[in-house]
């Protein structure tokens, strides 16, 4: 994941307190942050976490030293607040008298194919270390060194976190299935 000669412009700019070159800069970098936080907090919760997430690249740009490295260092804050949330915030599904789940009463829509991938890591079987991975990886086509690089953990870790991720999701797909 390389940051444009131009996003490091802006870094450089909006560093020295130029609002268009902010505004440019987080324009250019809120979509792929707003997918990859959906695939992490879901999407009734994106937005709200997506809103930290700028305003805290907002308050510490001045903290990144290398310009070229803006694309990175906001996944990892975007990953670091996602994780805060899922752990503050767990939300467990509402459930009714006879003990069934509301959303299993609920019809479900119909999902585009572009939405399958989000849909695939939203399922509970995967942890949310997992999903980031997954999100990175497949969603954002990020290799693997820079998901390892972005989530701050060893190669090793993000290679068994996919692997784990991966067997989750075929082990959900045969389950529904059957």
């Amino acid at each position: 994941m390389a940051t444009s000669a131009k996003e490091a412009q802006w870094v450089l700019k909006a560093q020295c307190d130029d609002r268009e070159a902010l505004e440019l800069l987080l324009r250019s970098v809120q979509p792929s942050l707003h997918r990859y936080v959906s695939g992490l907090v879901g999407s009734p919760h994106a937005d709200d976490v997506l809103q930290e997430v700028l305003m805290t690249v907002y308050r510490k740009l001045r903290l990144l030293h290398t310009p070229e490295l803006f694309r990175p260092w906001a996944y990892r804050v975007a990953s670091r607040i996602a994780f805060r949330y899922l752990r503050r915030d767990r939300r467990w599904p509402e459930q009714l008298a006879d003990g069934s789940l509301v959303e299993d009463r609920l019809p479900a829509p119909e999902v585009p194919p572009a939405e399958r991938l989000r849909e695939l890591l939203n399922l509970n079987c995967i942890s949310p270390a997992s999903r980031a991975v997954l999100a990175l990886h497949f969603q954002e086509e990020l290799p693997l060194q820079e998901v390892a690089a972005i989530l701050e953990i060893p190669l090793g870790t993000v290679k068994s976190r996919l692997a784990y991720g991966l067997s989750a999701i075929r082990k959900q797909l045969r389950t529904n299935k059957e």
